[in-house]
């Protein structure tokens, strides 16, 4: 089998995809792992139906989105684990928004998306960076030759339910870190980051917010940070910052 590398025009090409704002603003929306209508990808980036049809139309084209058709709807979906790793390692690297949001509502909402949130199908901000961090200072995973799981992480993994053979099995790494955008620093992702992520929503530790955000609900925060030898404070979100919406 020939394989060849990349040349500079496909790669001008795959950033020209993401260099539009409808667009790059479609696949921030899909990194919640669910597929989408392209009216609710329209309504989410505020473009017009026939204008987000076409930019659909592009990514899947390209490669970064496929698309599935159930009856007379089309949903679109990222194309798998590497474009959204892809798409949140560049989010990591952008810049933070010159303006702060102007309201309360919005700021609610940027802070419930920098605690917890879905990053595809895996746990990310300020909650997924301190799982990460307490799974390294537990002896649970190594870094120390690359990231790797330790026999006390398979036991520690097998008192919460999560078996580990079928993710090894996986066409995916086991483990690997991902760059969080808004912490700027790593949180779990691979096989494991998913079936953590997963778990904890079926155990009832977590559940979906509006949108990617994802809380801790008021059972599930004890029992993580007794699972983690946390104090349940380190995994409390931060509160809304001060907008200063409506002042004079």
């Amino acid at each position: 089998m020939t394989t060849t590398s990349p040349d500079g025009g496909s790669l001008a090409g795959l950033a020209a995809l993401l260099a539009d704002r409808t667009r790059a603003s479609f696949c921030l929306a899909l990194l919640d792992g669910r597929a989408w209508t392209a009216g609710e990808l329209a309504r989410a980036a505020g473009v017009a139906a026939s204008t987000a049809s076409d930019h659909l139309t592009r990514l899947v084209r390209g490669g970064l989105l496929v698309e599935e058709r159930q009856g007379r709807h089309r949903y679109v979906r990222l194309a798998g684990p590497s474009v959204a790793q892809l798409i949140e390692d560049l989010a990591g690297h952008a810049p933070a928004p010159a303006v702060p949001p102007r309201t309360l509502r919005a700021a609610s909402a940027g802070a419930a998306l920098a605690y917890a949130r879905t990053c595809y199908d895996h746990l990310a901000g300020r909650l997924g960076v301190r799982l990460y961090d307490a799974l390294l200072a537990r002896n649970l995973l190594d870094r120390s030759g690359g990231l790797a799981l330790t026999p006390a992480g398979l036991d520690w993994l097998a008192g919460i339910g999560v078996p580990v053979e079928p993710l090894r099995a996986a066409r995916r790494p086991l483990v690997r870190d991902c760059l969080d955008w808004t912490e700027r620093r790593p949180h779990l992702a691979g096989a494991l980051g998913a079936a953590l992520c997963h778990r904890f929503l079926d155990l009832g530790w977590t559940v979906r917010g509006t949108g990617r955000a994802v809380r801790l609900t008021p059972a599930g925060a004890p029992a993580l940070a007794a699972a983690l030898d946390l104090d349940p404070s380190d995994l409390a979100p931060a509160p809304p910052r001060d907008t200063g919406a409506g002042r004079a």
